[in-house]
């Protein structure tokens, strides 16, 4: 890459909140913003990277409850999903521009549809990363749900001392397994976000490594069937080898977004792989 396009990282208010962000490329270039799910390191560097080197300045942040953002009690947040989508619009005029391209990773996916619905002037293109239409819960009919074989393998799973770093690191790795992800970069992944996360609270640390907070925040209304009002150029992307939220997920979404094209990653499961930047960053530019 030559020189680094990391232009720091600090926090900005922005809708009554404290938000921590991580700044690649120049802030004159166009912008686009990568919600944290529920950190900001669920965006590989390498993706926000080659973002900059293709023109971008790229702002990824941290989701309330987590990393570098305000961080009361995610064990009972005080705030619901649209207030979440409402930080993303706000964050977008802190930062002294009037729109961005938006990003979402996993449940930050559904922030980022909310978002692009409730403040359709703000934001100018979607990019959707490893979600769905729904909120979590119960799922539509019509959507394939977790696969059942991966989940029960997790839960009974024995969790983690929250306050051992490597421990944490290991649970990282050993979940990425049965998720079809690298244990290499989730171990490194969680070893960051534990060093990031701004607490030695084992409920803080646990809401940081596994975002709990979307298990406890309100997400009604639905937003599925206004889906077809979006009409913002959109990519969603999606891994083959996803048993979280599995591929149907992602090509209904496509299917209901007019604008929207579908990139099938086959050597992705929930989350990003590092491989993966160059098309996924070559796609997101061509939006």
């Amino acid at each position: 890459m030559g020189r680094s396009f990391r232009l720091g990282t600090g926090t900005i208010q922005a809708n009554g909140v404290e938000l921590g962000i991580e700044r690649f490329g120049r802030e004159d270039d166009p912008l686009v913003l990568l919600a944290g799910g529920t950190t900001m390191l669920s965006w590989p560097d390498a993706l926000c990277e080659q973002l900059a080197v293709g023109g971008r300045h790229v702002v990824r942040y941290d989701l309330r409850d987590s990393g570098g953002s305000t961080t009361l009690d995610p064990e009972q947040p005080g705030y619901d999903l649209r207030d979440l989508a409402a930080d993303a619009a706000a964050l977008v005029g802190a930062l002294g521009v009037e729109t961005a391209h938006l990003g979402g990773v996993g449940v930050s996916g559904m922030v980022a549809q909310v978002a692009a619905l409730d403040h359709p002037e703000v934001f100018s293109a979607l990019t959707l990363v490893a979600t769905r239409p729904v909120a979590p819960g119960p799922v539509d009919e019509d959507l394939p749900d977790h696969d059942p074989a991966v989940m029960d393998a997790l839960f009974s799973y024995p969790m983690p001392d929250w306050t051992d770093r490597d421990a944490v690191a290991a649970f990282a790795a050993q979940g990425a397994e049965m998720m079809g992800d690298d244990p290499a970069q989730a171990r490194a992944t969680a070893s960051r976000i534990w060093d990031r996360t701004p607490s030695s609270d084992p409920a803080v640390h646990q809401a940081n490594q596994l975002g709990m907070v979307f298990s406890r925040i309100d997400c009604a209304p639905r937003w599925r069937e206004r889906l077809g009002e979006l009409d913002l150029p959109t990519l969603v992307v999606h891994g083959r080898a996803d048993p979280f939220f599995p591929l149907g997920n992602g090509e209904a979404l496509a299917a209901e977004i007019s604008a929207a094209e579908l990139l099938v990653l086959d050597d992705m499961g929930t989350a990003l792989p590092s491989p993966a930047s160059a098309p996924v960053a070559a796609a997101m530019l061509a939006l």
